[in-house]
């Protein structure tokens, strides 16, 4: 049993040094290894290792929880894409529309310790689901999904935001509009 979290070794087999014990309750969607070889890991979960993580989590390299990732209330609806920046935050995209009880519209970066960073605002974001996330080597964000307004502006299913979450209005999709 490994309770929706497993790590394989090259050949396919199992990883018994991997062991989750009671892991995540409910379904892990994404999730990025970070070079010090710790998870962050993000779904529709609420607890993992029956300690509360509201869908995002991190996880140490033996398997078991990151108590150094301290989300607080954490998303308030499942977090379906992560991807890890080069200074060591986190952004995550999803469907919750706040992060430790504050509004973040289905997008936020996360500080290396899981608090939401604050000086990356997206104000009023996305009316729908983020669903992917790209990073540039700028910096800048790439997100996808199934929304049609992102920060007011319609701008339907593709929008770039500066490093610090601003849309940003020099990114026109080719066929947008």
């Amino acid at each position: 049993v490994r309770n929706n979290l497993a790590r394989v070794n090259s050949n396919g087999s199992l990883d018994t040094s991997f062991n989750p014990g009671t892991g995540a309750n409910f379904e892990i969607a994404d999730a990025v290894l970070q070079p010090d070889g710790k998870l962050v890991i993000g779904g529709s979960f609420t607890t993992y290792g029956g300690v509360s993580r509201n869908r995002v989590a991190r996880v140490l390299g033996s398997g078991l929880l990151d108590t150094g990732f301290n989300p607080g209330t954490g998303a308030s609806d499942p977090v379906s894409c992560i991807r890890l920046r080069s200074d060591g935050r986190v952004l995550i995209g999803g469907s919750f529309i706040s992060y430790n009880s504050i509004a973040c519209g289905r997008i936020a970066r996360l500080n290396s310790n899981g608090s939401l960073d604050a000086t990356f605002n997206t104000g009023t974001g996305a009316n729908g689901s983020v669903d992917d996330i790209a990073i540039q080597p700028d910096g800048k964000v790439i997100l996808g999904g199934s929304y049609t307004v992102f920060n007011g502006t319609a701008q339907p299913y593709l929008v770039r935001v500066n490093t610090n979450g601003t849309f940003d209005t020099g990114f026109a999709p080719a066929g947008d509009g």
